[in-house]
């Protein structure tokens, strides 16, 4: 896992997995789940035939209805019970150490370590926890690592040496080629 796109938009998800994203997930906040299933077959039926992971975000019931690859749940979501029982993975975001401890004893797939920087794209994100914050958790699970948080290619790289396996972008899906070469010369 090196380049996961959280994207709202089919050509976004294009963009980005035909310039290196590995996983695509699905994020549509306040979305009825009937409509999250309706739209997020089109990202399925992509992820499907280009053989990406495909990731819905919050949303278990839609994750389960689309036979994504996982869900991704934040620390103030639900349904981490109900995605276990029906065998679905989860991904699980982490602030600290602690909470992602807590994430890999509960069997997580990954997790989303962050933000590392501020984000536009959550304004109700947990304060920044930095490089050295992502490093403290890379280093304390055995687990992927997902960084996320104002990732671009300016700052993928120290995501990448300080030890996460992947980025995950937004804003920058679409400059996923660039986001690519960057985490490539980290390695």
């Amino acid at each position: 896992m090196k380049l996961h796109a959280v994207v709202s938009d089919l050509e976004t998800a294009r963009v980005a997995a035909e310039n290196g994203a590995t996983v695509v997930q699905l994020r549509l906040k306040d979305t009825p789940t009937d409509e999250v299933v309706e739209q997020g077959r089109a990202f399925r039926a992509l992820t499907a035939r280009l053989g990406l992971m495909f990731v819905v975000n919050d949303d278990v019931e839609a994750a389960i209805r689309l036979e994504a690859d996982a869900v991704h749940l934040g620390t103030e979501d639900h349904g981490l019970e109900e995605a276990l029982e029906a065998g679905l993975p989860v991904g699980l975001s982490a602030t600290s150490r602690a909470e992602a401890e807590a994430a890999a004893g509960r069997n997580a797939l990954y997790v989303g370590a962050g933000p590392v920087w501020e984000t536009p794209s959550k304004p109700d994100a947990a304060p920044p926890i930095g490089v050295d914050g992502l490093a403290e958790i890379c280093s304390a699970v055995r687990i992927p690592v997902v960084a996320i948080g104002g990732i671009d290619a300016t700052n993928a790289g120290d995501c990448i040496r300080a030890g996460a396996a992947g980025v995950a972008v937004v804003r920058a899906a679409r400059d996923a080629r660039t986001l690519v070469e960057a985490i490539n010369a980290a390695l």
